[in-house]
């Protein structure tokens, strides 16, 4: 498929720049969600890049995502003229680390701190008991209950 060069740059330099891209499945959707192009255009470069190995293609729901793979990001670099030392986002590490979650859940009333014991006094508190005296259970595939 024909694809004007300028809708040709701008996919490839929004793929290159997030390095993954979403493309519905749906040939007449008259634009893509996140660029100014049509969504069969950014559906027949993104094929044809990864026919050549340059982009990798996860199908799901109505949904083809693509990520850049190594060679793709080098035949983007050559094809934007862009310096060696650029990168798409996925590849560039956080700034600050994020902290690591916490798991515990704060409530009203301190819910979260009373968890733990709540569960200790249930477990040694009230005990079920014995079975009763002659009760004994037969398992042997007979249908037995209500019917």
């Amino acid at each position: 498929m024909l694809v004007p060069k300028k809708n040709r740059l701008l996919i490839y330099s929004y793929l290159f720049k997030e390095g993954t891209i979403v493309c519905k499945k749906d040939m007449f959707l008259p634009k893509h969600p996140q660029l100014a192009v049509p969504n069969l255009q950014v559906m027949k470069l993104m094929q044809s890049l990864c026919s050549r190995n340059f982009v990798k293609e996860l199908y799901n729901w109505q949904h083809f995502y693509y990520t850049l793979t190594n060679k793709g990001i080098d035949y983007l670099r050559d094809y934007l003229h862009l310096p060696a030392d650029t990168v798409p986002t996925t590849l560039k590490k956080p700034e600050k680390p994020q902290p690591a979650p916490s798991f515990v859940l704060k409530t009203k009333f301190g819910a979260a701190e009373r968890r733990g014991r709540d569960r200790e006094e249930y477990r040694k508190g009230k005990s079920f008991g014995e079975a009763p005296e002659g009760f004994n259970p037969d398992f042997n595939g007979r249908r037995s209950g209500f019917r």
